[in-house]
């Protein structure tokens, strides 16, 4: 353990660097890089500000933990802000930052699913300087959690036992989190596609439209039922690379349209598409199934694969749902991605219901996978790289 040591220490580290630690965690399979320590101080008084001022400067850090060599195009990040306007406020426990391969994201569902869980574990102050305030229940078993997202507020509840003098959150049930306020933005809305951008399966469809709907789930989603894009039995099986090709198209398409994004009362900076979800066919009109499920496969950032069912893209695909009168208020319904739909994956579906007040009740399990300290010892892979 030697080289471990000095690795963890610094020992290796070139000058101007320092080192990184994380703990590793999955949620049906998608990976929460949490970061620890070693983070440098982010300025700005509202955590809008300070996510601004980590994308201006210091994304060479994101880029460092996501990209290869030490992460990879589907890498996913969480950024602990233990000071924001509402912590200071009373309102918040913590504020986080969520980061991709693009850059940072306005809520991340599969995400405060896995803080959930860490922020029970850890003991330790300077990570989670308020972690001694949480309350736990004891009959319920629970222990719940005040997060602060740059989209909002959103109330985490923490399956929980008592070991000893400690409580510990418990991987056997699911965490279960409320979203901010969702809405759906569009529906039913003819998204021409120009020739010379039209994907084989559309041609092939004979189509040169796709109806699509946009809802918000803390970030701004397109859901698109597979049939509209030329595919068919996503559930049993797809070509990713070709669909990735349409669903980039498509959301190129979208996310020109900036009057759909605009002028439902959020902040600037949330004021974007931020990906494409290609659902079931039936899904926009005859609903979402009951817990027999959905499938649905996101694209997200620069068309990274969620490999959970998206936790704020279940938010949306709830606001849709009940937009269209198609669930009634308190009506649980899995979600299942590619990976949660194969045979003995069910532990990675999530369940999604609707709240009052246009709010969502998302639940789902995550897991450890590791602890890491990330080291720079050569200035090629610095800021890492993609190929």
């Amino acid at each position: 353990m030697d080289v471990f040591s000095r690795i963890s220490s610094g020992g290796y580290s070139i000058e101007g660097t320092t080192i990184i630690k994380t703990v590793e965690m999955h949620t049906g399979g998608e990976p929460t890089r949490i970061v620890v320590q070693g983070y440098p101080v982010l300025q700005g008084e509202t955590l809008l500000e300070k996510r601004a001022y980590a994308r201006d400067k210091l994304d060479e850090v994101r880029a460092r933990l996501m990209r290869e060599p030490r992460g990879h195009g589907e890498m996913y990040g969480a950024i602990l802000v233990p000071e924001t306007e509402h912590t200071q406020g009373g309102e918040a426990d913590i504020g986080v930052l969520f980061c991709h391969n693009e850059g940072y994201s306005t809520m991340c569902g599969h995400a405060t699913i896995a803080l959930g869980r860490f922020l029970v574990d850890t003991e330790d102050e300077q990570v989670f300087p308020k972690r001694a305030q949480l309350e736990f229940d004891e009959a319920k078993g629970e222990t719940t959690l005040r997060l602060h997202a740059p989209c909002g507020m959103v109330n985490v509840s923490v399956p929980s036992i008592r070991k000893g003098d400690s409580v510990r959150s418990d991987p056997s049930r699911e965490v279960r989190f409320v979203s901010v306020k969702t809405f759906a933005a569009a529906t039913d809305l003819i998204v021409e596609v120009p020739e010379e951008l039209q994907w084989p399966e559309l041609r092939k469809a004979g189509k040169s439209t796709v109806r699509v709907d946009v809802a918000y789930g803390g970030a701004f989603y397109v859901v698109v039922q597979e049939k509209e894009l030329g595919f068919e039995r996503v559930r049993a099986g797809v070509d990713l690379k070709r669909l990735d090709a349409a669903t980039a198209t498509l959301k190129e398409l979208v996310g020109a349209r900036k009057e759909v994004f605009r002028g439902h009362g959020l902040e600037g900076d949330l004021e974007y598409l931020y990906g494409v979800i290609v659902v079931d066919e039936g899904e926009g009109w005859i609903g979402l199934g009951g817990l027999d499920g959905r499938v649905g496969v996101c694209f997200f950032a620069n068309q990274q694969v969620d490999r959970s069912p998206t936790g704020s893209g279940v938010s949306a695909r709830v606001a849709l749902a009940r937009a269209k009168g198609l669930l009634r208020e308190g009506e649980r319904v899995r979600f299942d991605s590619l990976l949660s739909v194969r045979e003995g994956g069910a532990a990675g579906a999530f369940v999604g219901s609707a709240l009052p007040g246009g709010r969502v009740l998302v639940e789902g399990k995550a897991f450890y996978t590791g602890a890491c300290g990330f080291a720079v010892e050569d200035a090629f892979a610095r800021d890492g790289f993609v190929l």
